[in-house]
């Protein structure tokens, strides 16, 4: 969600599927829909970017799932006057788009396709350098990395492939779990997170981001291991989703014992993909990272089933995604979790080491809600369910929740006690 001059725009990445367009009333494969939040009571929408189509098999594809939006005041050797989109156009391709004018969207280029898959990008403003996720042929793993100059968006610069070791062509033995997700810390902070293996067999790795972009290029095992500065293999039933850091907790608790009262730490939320709680629970997670080396495990986090019966409500029950915009408002206050059919969830991350829930918010079904379903053939049972899936916030400090089965997006703010946990202005 990206303020653009006196207006206020959001980008929204949608799964594979199709819908009418209820800007020209034709049917478009889905793909980003750009949506004017000036007013987060009276949203208009602005324009549809198609995505690809669909595809036959197991697995998503089609759509175009992920967005990140910069500034042309922000990238070193961009248009000033321009807005820039970096989309995963369904699982084969990554696009540039301009988004100057958000309801006349322009594509610019394709940086790379031909991909076996696509997910959770970053990119870094202030830089242009841009984290992809990506699946490259030939490499063993769908889903792995690339870096790319994007300080240009209309000259895309590729500068190298990166993954765990045992992903890259030519590699034996056991394949290590697909990355997710991927976030930096820009050249100040000098770390890129990356999160492999949503559901089980999670992987945790601290990469030096300097190291990563101007260490060895050739993607051999030494290679790979040169920029990591830690690795964490999880246990089999734990994934890791997506990766949040917290970097330069101040503790009260530990005030009085020097050095400790300021600590760094993760948050990885795996990603729970059953309907019905047929498979491990996957939930949020928080790590320390102080030192680095030495990656510790301080908490645990999750909605209690029993609060609302959500085994039994439909489709999955646990976490899935956090908001990934680090404004002052909330970075090292609250974080927000969706929790799929139990909505999205405001979490007291204040003192790390005991993560509290201080609000939640679940939407009504709607005619448009979708169903979900376990079993097969006479023994399919479906019932229609909420599927909270990603949530993000602004800094003005709306937060934003979207559904995967199609209820749409809801605008929300806190209220009472929980607001003022936040730094509100």
């Amino acid at each position: 969600i990206r303020k653009q001059g006196n207006r206020w725009i959001a980008y929204v990445g949608h799964h594979g599927g199709s819908s009418q367009n209820t800007l020209t009333g034709k049917v478009e494969d889905n793909g980003t829909s750009i949506v004017y939040v000036t007013d987060p009571k009276q949203p208009k929408y602005l324009a549809h970017i198609p995505g690809d189509h669909p595809t036959a098999g197991a697995g998503e594809s089609g759509g175009a799932q992920m967005v990140r939006i910069c500034d042309g005041t922000e990238l070193p050797h961009a248009d000033k006057s321009k807005v820039y989109l970096l989309r995963a156009a369904g699982t084969t391709a990554h696009e540039m788009w301009d988004v100057t004018d958000p309801a006349k969207p322009n594509r610019m280029n394709v940086i790379v396709n031909g991909l076996n898959d696509t997910h959770k990008s970053w990119w870094e403003c202030d830089t242009g350098i841009a984290f992809l996720v990506s699946g490259k042929p030939g490499w063993r793993a769908k889903r792995m990395g690339q870096v790319y100059d994007l300080s240009d968006p209309s000259e895309p610069v590729f500068i190298r492939d990166f993954g765990l070791p045992g992903q890259q062509p030519g590699a034996t033995g056991t394949q290590p779990s697909d990355m997710h997700g991927v976030m930096s810390t820009g050249p100040k902070g000098n770390r890129v997170y990356a999160a492999y293996g949503t559901t089980h067999n999670g992987v945790i790795e601290i990469l030096d981001r300097d190291k990563l972009i101007h260490g060895p290029k050739d993607p051999t095992k030494a290679n790979l291991e040169y920029p990591v500065v830690a690795r964490l293999d999880l246990p089999p039933e734990v994934g890791a989703h997506t990766i949040y850091p917290l970097i330069g907790m101040n503790l009260p608790e530990f005030a009085k014992f020097g050095s400790q009262s300021k600590r760094d730490f993760l948050i990885v939320p795996g990603e729970t993909t059953d309907n019905e709680c047929h498979d491990a629970k996957q939930m949020l997670r928080i790590f320390d990272i102080t030192t680095e080396s030495k990656i510790l495990g301080v908490s645990t986090w999750t909605v209690p089933e029993a609060s609302g019966n959500f085994c039994s409500r439909g489709g999955r029950f646990g976490v899935h995604s956090t908001n990934e915009n680090l404004t002052p408002i909330y970075y090292k206050r609250i974080v927000f979790v969706a929790h799929f059919n139990a909505g999205v969830r405001a979490v007291d991350v204040r003192d790390p080491f005991n993560p509290k829930e201080i609000a939640y918010y679940i939407p009504a079904i709607t005619d448009k809600t979708d169903k979900r379903c376990v079993g097969t053939g006479a023994n399919e049972k479906c019932k229609i369910a909420i599927q909270t899936n990603n949530v993000e916030v602004d800094d003005r400090g709306y937060i934003y929740i979207v559904d995967r089965a199609n209820t749409g997006m809801h605008i929300l703010q806190l209220t009472g006690d929980a607001r003022r946990v936040a730094n509100l202005p």
